[in-house]
């Protein structure tokens, strides 16, 4: 049974750091992209960030680029989401994907991924 589990949300201030993980089991992703989204109270939910299997391409969402990082370590089977300079509205449920297979269209889509953790809470705190 595959299986992703994030770790590592909680409360930060404006302006501060926090980081992600996301262990996977069950199967190995390392041919896959993996990526982030987020859903905030009341909105859909938002694409963040998404890594190639190799980790040479990464993509963000406009409202995080140059704040956010997406890495993974494939031996581990962990993609890692690193958080800076947080802003209120980074605040939501934040959650990891995998793709079942390699090639993908379009990995800021949802759609895109066919596996899905429970989700770990930030809230940035003004």
């Amino acid at each position: 049974q595959v299986r992703l589990v994030e770790s590592g949300g909680g409360l930060v201030e404006v302006g501060g750091s926090l980081s992600l993980s996301c262990a996977a089991s069950g199967r190995s992703f390392s041919t896959n992209y993996m990526a982030w989204f987020r859903q905030a109270p009341g909105k859909e939910r938002e694409f963040v960030a998404a890594i190639s299997w190799s980790g040479s391409s990464t993509f963000y969402g406009e409202s995080v680029k140059g704040r956010f990082t997406i890495q993974r370590d494939n031996a581990e089977n962990t993609v890692f989401l690193q958080m800076n300079n947080q802003k209120p509205e980074d605040t939501g449920v934040y959650y990891c994907a995998a793709r079942e297979t390699q090639w993908v269209i379009d990995p800021t889509a949802s759609e895109a991924y066919d596996y899905w953790g429970q989700g770990t809470q930030v809230t940035v705190s003004s």
